[in-house]
């Protein structure tokens, strides 16, 4: 009971100091940027991006290192989910709208192909060395293009200003101590995870699939929640699309170059084909040039927690 209880302690701080990591990160590099001169747009495409990225990555990573990972394959599929389920469920619910333009089908169409990325992953039961590589690349060239459409005019994007002093030397101790929460953090509820797994009997998959993937995803709803509380959801909605991408493409990518290629369970067949039905049917409707209601976000919401319950297992004896 101890154990348990230090293992659950443990999931929460890993929470904490991921949430907190990361945005005392991105706080710190956007002021940094300001100092510097550097675009506001070259900031977005970068440190932002990478930095709400980096719980995520911290995970997989940790993962990985620690000969699990499950977890990490369960975390990054679980994001997913959660992102187009329950988060842009969230922000229907609370009247956030989305932006239906050229970015957002643009990003919806690099959604389709990340995930069709992961399902030939899964399928063959491995994402070898070279596969990451690729994948990496592709992303490279994803974000270029965006960059060029970006600095062409054709899209924009603002940003909000930064509660962190101005000073620089706040903000490069702001981004050193974020680096460290974030790591830290990682280890924290990678170990966590662990432990409850074994206590309970419970795959480490579906740990991944559940707690890790609900954690990690927790930034991206508070935000929309907000967002959409103040009328501003747009570019929060938005923003999941892109985090999806980087979730299979960057973060999957690096953790295989980084472990020498990841074995995938077969157990994740079934979790693929979740990812590619919830993102189909948010893709579909985003290139179809349409918005989600509050009733299409309320059933989105009940669809994601009947999935997370019958990972829990508590509907074991009916399926």
């Amino acid at each position: 009971m101890e154990e348990t209880i230090i293992d659950i302690f443990f999931v929460l701080s890993g929470f904490f100091l991921l949430m907190g990591g990361g945005e005392s990160l991105v706080q710190g590099a956007t002021r940094i940027s300001q100092n510097l001169s550097v675009s506001p747009l070259v900031v977005g495409f970068t440190v932002v991006a990478v930095g709400t990225s980096l719980p995520e990555l911290a995970v997989a990573i940790e993962a990985v290192r620690t000969d699990s990972p499950d977890i990490a394959i369960g975390g990054v599929l679980g994001s997913n989910v959660a992102n187009v389920m329950l988060v842009l469920g969230a922000a229907a619910l609370f009247g956030a709208k989305s932006q239906t333009g050229d970015a957002v089908k643009r990003d919806s169409l690099a959604v389709v192909v990340a995930t069709a990325f992961m399902a030939f992953f899964v399928i063959v039961g491995e994402v070898p060395m070279i596969g990451g590589i690729v994948m990496l690349v592709s992303l490279s060239g994803y974000y270029l293009y965006t960059y060029s459409k970006a600095i062409s005019g054709e899209d924009v994007y603002e940003f909000e200003d930064s509660w962190l002093s101005e000073k620089i030397s706040v903000a490069i101790p702001a981004c050193l101590v974020g680096g460290l929460m974030i790591w830290f953090g990682a280890e924290l509820l990678v170990s966590g995870s662990k432990g409850i797994a074994d206590t309970f009997g419970v795959s480490e998959a579906v740990i991944g699939l559940t707690i890790v993937a609900l954690g990690t995803s927790l930034p991206e709803l508070a935000v929309t929640l907000v967002a959409g509380l103040r009328g501003q959801g747009g570019v929060a909605v938005g923003n999941v699309l892109g985090s999806n991408v980087m979730n299979i493409m960057g973060i999957i990518g690096i953790a295989s170059i980084v472990g020498n290629g990841i074995v995938v369970d077969s157990v994740f067949t079934r979790d693929i084909a979740v990812v590619v039905v919830t993102s189909g049917f948010v893709v579909g409707v985003f290139l179809s040039g349409k918005d989600f209601s509050k009733t299409m976000g309320s059933l989105m919401i009940i669809i994601y927690l009947t999935y997370m319950t019958y990972l829990a297992g508590i509907l074991d004896g009916v399926v």
